[in-house]
């Protein structure tokens, strides 16, 4: 046996997983059951493909698996036999999360069971207390901490983490953001079935390339900044042109979500990036999301021709008074301004709105439903407020007491976590439901989408969708 067979046969192995739970997107920023929303079909998991390329690159054999998607998890701990384990843990399935490690733990007994996610920001301690089988929680970035854990650092010396020692749980103190992020290798697409991941509106497979990392606008309701700072951290152009050539060359991939917490927060890097798509001669389509204080006619144009055809804007709500509580800092002129410019474009937009934040009443749901139906983007989302541990909203929330005994995050974004100042949960779930017939059911919108549909996976991605609209509960 050769020096390279020996070490080939002693490689650790690192098996990261979606637990088997309701299916989510589990990016940190955003814990959404997509079993309750129209547009948002699951994404990759992106998170854990980054990390199984730290893993290769640290000397171990890695598996991801999206047991949201499938697949037995007991018969792979049996016969893949892992060394580790990493677990992305979301505050709405947080127990059935959990429950992952404690299972591998009884398979597996000499496992290393290892969680990331937003959930550490402000609750680590107490998971920890309460799952003796994790021994370690990831707080933050995770890329460069479980590169030093695989390589064997001691646990007192790698930042970042909670561990548990002689039944005493420390924390080793908080790690930097990674300031570059091109140091990062390109995620392991070649250890997950991509077509299993698929646009919602023509069924072609969508890979999602993480453009960049950080937001400075800390909205009271998100995790973005408490999760990945408030310093915009980009990826090169070139970087991330390597990146989609490696997606179409070698995994057919030609769709594309541009994941970043604010997109073209920078006018010439946006350009830059569209320029270079152009010049590459890729012929791909991409969606991404953007503020609505932050583009131009000229930028839209050249998204369009770069190949983009949808943008997702997170408008909140169509009352001023609400949008300036929660310190948004835009008017809902300059969102009109922006939905015009886009639809200048021919760009397809997707509009976000979050029903139920603290200050909300009746009147202010109202002008939410008629500002969104005036917009009249492509497609909606109307979300109920959700306070995850973290943001500010938590706090409020928690000072405020709008919890109540029976509040619970397993249907984030679709029931509410809490009442408002002014109005119970069910009432403002009441409300949602009403917002989303008013919004989909109009007879024009209806029409307007049909006459688009070019395909048969078309026709049944927009009939689950109104089947959806329909018959919510």
């Amino acid at each position: 046996m050769t020096e390279e067979d020996v070490k080939e046969e002693i490689k650790k192995k690192v098996l990261l997983i979606y637990p088997p739970s309701p299916v989510l997107n589990r990016e940190d920023r955003c814990q959404q059951p997509t079993k309750d929303l129209i547009v948002i079909p699951p994404l990759p998991p992106t998170d854990l493909m980054y990390l199984a390329s730290i893993s290769e690159q640290a000397g171990c054999e890695a598996m991801i698996r999206d047991y949201s998607q499938g697949g037995n998890f007991v018969s792979d701990l049996k016969t893949y036999s892992p060394d580790y384990i990493v677990i992305n843990v979301a505050m709405p399935t947080l127990e059935h999360d959990l429950d992952a490690v404690r299972i591998a733990k009884e398979i597996c007994p000499d496992i290393i069971t290892i969680a990331k996610g937003a959930a550490f920001l402000t609750m680590a301690n107490e998971i920890l207390a309460n799952h003796k089988s994790l021994d370690i929680a990831i707080l933050g970035e995770a890329e460069e901490t479980l590169r030093e854990i695989l390589e064997g650092n001691s646990r007192e010396e790698i930042k970042g983490i909670y561990y548990r020692e002689d039944l005493v749980i420390r924390f080793t103190g908080v790690r930097p953001f990674i300031d570059n992020l091109d140091t990062l290798p390109f995620p392991a697409r070649h250890l997950v079935n991509n077509n299993m991941y698929r646009r919602p509106d023509n069924g072609k497979v969508q890979a999602v390339i993480k453009v960049s990392r950080g937001c400075p606008f800390h909205c009271f309701f998100c995790l973005a900044t408490p999760v990945s700072g408030s310093k915009v951290r980009r990826r090169s152009v070139d970087n991330i042109i390597e990146e989609i050539k490696e997606c179409v060359e070698k995994y057919n991939i030609k769709n594309f979500l541009f994941w970043s917490d604010i997109f073209n927060l920078d006018k010439s890097w946006t350009m830059e990036l569209c320029q270079k798509i152009i010049d590459s001669g890729l012929k791909i389509t991409w969606s991404a999301n953007t503020r609505a204080d932050t583009a131009d006619l000229e930028m839209a144009k050249k998204m369009y021709d770069s190949g983009c055809r949808l943008v997702s804007i997170g408008v909140e709500s169509g009352s001023q008074y609400i949008l300036d509580k929660i310190g948004k800092r835009i008017t809902l002129t300059q969102i009109r301004e922006t939905v015009k410019i886009f639809k200048k474009a021919k760009i397809r937009i997707y509009n976000y709105f979050v029903i139920g934040l603290p200050w909300e009443n009746e009147d202010t749901v109202e002008e939410t439903i008629r500002f969104a139906i005036e917009l009249d983007s492509d497609f909606i989302s109307f979300y109920t407020a959700t306070p995850l541990p973290g943001t500010r909203f938590y706090n409020f929330a928690r000072e405020h007491k709008l919890f109540d005994k029976e509040t619970s995050f397993e249907s984030a974004y679709f029931y509410p976590s809490v009442n408002t100042l002014c109005l119970s949960k069910d009432r403002v779930f009441e409300l949602h439901k009403q917002a989303i017939r008013r919004f989909y059911l109009r007879p024009l919108y209806i029409l307007r989408m049909l006459s688009r549909i070019r395909s048969l996976s078309e026709v049944i991605n927009y009939f689950v969708a109104g089947m959806n609209v329909l018959f919510r509960r």
